[in-house]
């Protein structure tokens, strides 16, 4: 096996992809693995060794000599270095092909599962401007310039994006409104490393189905100079939208109807709000948030279901898929009327509320107290009666409840991190005969999966659901059933 050493020149032919999107390959099938951002399965390349440790390299892509077959000019001119679309490059049918052999990978090497009985991944017919919600850090360049965009992978630096392909295309033009406002009355930019500066983050939420568009700042203080001068500027951005006129270079033709679900939309500015973050910290928003103008929540529909959805609530990002994610939890519930059900990490409800017609009794909990507020409020609203929702901890208000409502159906959807093993542990001791499992990250699942089979279940169905186009996350549907007695 050949030793190499940092800005060694290789030429290697990419085998794989990792987690984080990178190519894999070797110089020699003897030869150590070395990941290479941008580089793709089937691709023979040039690279730059960067970094070694004692069983993988990291190496730097220099050329493409031989391109893969499935290797696509990203849409997106910052594709490369923004690190939101780290699969642009890739044909979006091997990117569901690397999504459902990513989750059956996990669940064997990290589950320790054989024999999984995966189903073909629900992938997306139109895979643009699908997201409904984007938090979009601002900074200064060194030109004095706002700055609006995401960040660049693995760091805090600003990429400026003037189009964003995946972002719902009305944000487009809203952003350049508030870049308009911020550079016109010279409004401070929060700094990283100072932590002084007002204007942080941008949040935007769009509602798909019905056009309500929230638009709240990120600030380090309770108030927004010129908010009225503002929320003026963003209601003209809106009409003129509306009317198909071009905003800030954004046309009418990137609306694509596709993306709202097939119905054609007025969007509205339905709530003008402020995140406060006083905090020196990485975390994007703060507890507090203080309504400007309009409600302070925004509606959207999944199916025959309306959510209120608040600046601090989850609400999936990519409404088209969210639906088919909740039909796969519903076909795999097998709901007949009869049973209790357990939506646990809840959010606004929302996997909940679609089930509950078929459940005997309802109950829910969210740990973020403004979500279970959405909820109550989302359940009254649709005339659900058989719901409960709690606030707490997962695996602290659980335990406290399984004895008196104990669960025929639980659906677990937790956050990346996976559950707590003390919910685990929970669950194994009431052992409700089905457990559907919702996971945005396939490690986490699998080593979930790994305790729940050692307690006794077993995993009957498995499906991946490309929720996350052009990334490499991917949600997870599991149906796990108790089979022992």
């Amino acid at each position: 096996m050949r030793e190499y050493k940092k800005n060694d020149i290789i030429e290697l032919t990419i085998t794989d992809i990792g987690t984080q999107g990178e190519g894999i390959g070797r110089v020699t099938p003897e030869d150590i693995p070395f990941f290479v951002k941008g580089a793709l399965t089937g691709d023979k390349i040039r690279a730059g060794v960067m970094k070694l440790k004692s069983s993988y390299g990291y190496a730097r892509l220099m050329e493409v000599l031989e391109p893969s077959p499935w290797r696509t000019q990203p849409r997106c001119p910052v594709a490369g270095p923004c690190g939101g679309c780290t699969l642009q490059h890739l044909s979006y049918e091997k990117q569901a092909e690397y999504k459902k052999k990513h989750v059956q990978n996990c669940l064997e090497r990290i589950g320790g599962l054989k024999d999984i009985p995966m189903e073909p991944i629900i992938a997306m017919e139109e895979p643009w401007y699908y997201r409904n919600k984007a938090q979009f850090p601002v900074s200064r360049g060194k030109d004095g310039k706002v700055k609006i965009g995401f960040f660049a992978g693995h760091t805090h630096s600003v990429i400026d994006t003037a189009h964003c392909y995946i972002q719902a295309p009305v944000m487009q033009p809203l952003l350049e409104t508030i870049r308009e406002f911020l550079e016109e009355y010279d409004i401070s930019i929060y700094d990283e490393e100072s932590g002084k500066g007002l204007v942080r983050h941008i949040l935007m939420r769009v509602g798909f189905a019905t056009g309500e568009i929230m638009v709240c700042p990120v600030l380090n203080g309770e108030k927004l100079p010129k908010a009225e001068v503002l929320e003026a500027r963003l209601k003209e951005t809106v009409k003129r939208y509306n009317e198909g006129i071009a905003v800030q270079g954004i046309t009418a033709v990137e609306k694509a109807d596709s993306i709202t679900m097939g119905n054609s939309v007025k969007y509205e500015l339905t709530s003008f709000c402020i995140n406060v973050n006083k905090k020196k910290t990485n975390v994007i928003l703060g507890d507090k948030c203080i309504l400007l103008s309009g409600r302070e929540y925004i509606t959207d529909k999944i199916g025959d279901i309306s959510y209120r959805i608040s600046p601090l609530s989850f609400y999936q990002v990519n409404p088209v898929q969210t639906k088919r994610i909740y039909d796969t939890v519903k076909e795999y519930a097998g709901l007949t009327g009869e049973e209790v059900l357990w939506d646990i990490y809840c959010g606004a409800g929302t996997i909940g509320l679609y089930l509950a017609e078929g459940a005997k009794e309802l109950y829910g909990i969210e740990i973020i107290p403004e979500a279970i507020v959405d909820a109550k409020e989302n359940a009254k609203a649709n005339g659900i009666k058989n719901a409960e929702f709690y606030v707490g901890a997962a695996e602290d208000v659980f335990p406290k409840l399984m004895k008196e409502c104990p669960p025929d159906v639980a659906v677990i959807d937790p956050p990346r991190k996976g559950c707590d093993e003390k919910l685990i542990q929970a669950l194994l001791e009431v052992s409700p005969k089905t457990l559907v499992y919702v996971s945005c990250d396939p490690a986490t699942l699998a080593r979930d999966l790994k305790l729940l089979t050692a307690g006794g279940y077993e995993v009957k169905r498995v499906r991946a659901v490309d929720a996350f186009c052009h990334s490499v996350h991917v949600e997870t549907v599991c149906l796990l059933e108790y089979v022992r007695e």
